[in-house]
């Protein structure tokens, strides 16, 4: 979804501009209606846009001078214009301006939608084109970082991976400075980088399933903006990480087994309560000695591991999108120590729950 601030002096207009950009669909949602420039630039100073559609004639602030304002001030920001057939000086100014498109009055709601199938593909490239520059400059500097992915990954070290995710967005943000809106971006180019390290070559249509969807609300803060861009990225690598194990796994002829699969749902489904071995192999026709050997065998880690594993990726879970306490999360995902759940947490992925929640979030 991207978000967009609507400025125009007279009132019909901008709520009949706000309907019809709400009637383009989800990827657009109208998050601010401002009568004047002034106001447009007082409301971003702490909110946050992808887009700008503005009147070129207003009281105050015009249109020209508040896609410049927004030009130095708002970077990330891409703006549009809307003007009568006479202004049409003003339309060429805009454009001079990096206004990345014009609509007229009357406005036509076909047209208006052509004009933001165009301005979302605009910032989309631009993003992407900058997001690529970044990794060209930077990559040469971060094989290391490279290295380590492309170890864990055909190595299948999984436990590791958290820690790096986390690494690997503290090395992006650094390469974005503030603009968080190019952590995504960065992110899924990353991954393609790390999937030709990984393959050995560029797979397209691999990459392509990259392509994820990042939790979005419609009214965000400048400092919701930072998190959830964040998130966007991790969720990328997330993916792209699991995607490249999948890919390593597969080539490495690592299948479970039908019943090692009927194991990790039965345990899925039952991690949060008091599992014992006898109790999974009941679950599953199995004897426990033969349904321990087995489970080793197909996935290297005994049954008690796979628990842990699940109940600590579940309270990741909690800790990324809950205001859940350490205490409620060690209940919810089966252990009754707080002292025990932490060591168990830091023993996995390096950093424990409250740091983890500290270094993602902050």
């Amino acid at each position: 979804m991207f978000r967009c601030i609507v400025a125009d002096d007279e009132p019909i207009i901008r709520s009949s501009l706000a309907k019809k950009i709400e009637d383009y669909g989800d990827a657009v949602a109208v998050v601010h209606l401002a009568a004047d420039g002034e106001e447009a630039l007082s409301w971003l100073e702490a909110g946050y846009a992808d887009f700008c559609i503005t009147d070129v004639k207003m009281p105050k602030m015009n249109g020209l001078e508040l896609i410049e304002a927004i030009k130095n001030k708002f970077p990330w920001m891409s703006s549009m214009v809307i003007s009568s057939y006479g202004e049409f000086s003003y339309v060429q100014k805009s454009m001079q301006l990096d206004a990345i498109d014009y609509v007229l009055k009357p406005i036509d709601t076909a047209e208006l939608h052509h004009m933001l199938d165009r301005a979302i593909l605009n910032l989309t490239e631009r993003r992407t084109g900058l997001a690529d520059r970044l990794l060209l400059d930077k990559l040469p500097r971060h094989q290391e970082m490279l290295s380590r992915w492309n170890e864990q990954i055909n190595g299948l070290q999984l436990e590791q991976l958290p820690i790096l995710i986390v690494d690997t967005l503290e090395m992006l943000e650094g390469w974005a400075q503030k603009r968080h809106d190019l952590l995504p971006y960065l992110a899924v180019r990353w991954l393609h980088v790390v999937l030709e390290t990984v393959t050995g070559r560029e797979n397209a249509e691999e990459t392509q399933r990259f392509q994820g969807i990042m939790r979005e609300e419609r009214e965000w803060t400048r400092y919701d903006a930072r998190r959830y861009h964040r998130l966007g990225a991790i969720h990328q690598l997330e993916e792209g990480a699991a995607r490249l194990a999948e890919y390593v796994r597969g080539k490495k002829g690592q299948q479970s087994s039908r019943m090692v699969a009927q194991v990790k749902k039965y345990i899925e489904e039952h991690y949060a309560e008091k599992l014992t071995l006898q109790e999974v192999a009941d679950a599953v026709g199995m004897s426990r000695t033969y349904l321990a050997s087995l489970f080793k065998q197909e996935t290297g880690m005994t049954i008690l591991n796979y628990v842990t594993d699940i109940r600590l990726e579940k309270a990741r879970e909690y800790l990324l999108n809950t205001s859940m306490k350490i205490y409620e999360i060690t209940n919810a995902v089966g252990y009754e120590d707080n002292i025990h759940f932490s060591k168990l947490f830091k023993e996995k992925y390096g950093l424990g729950p409250m740091e983890y929640k500290r270094r993602i979030k902050s």
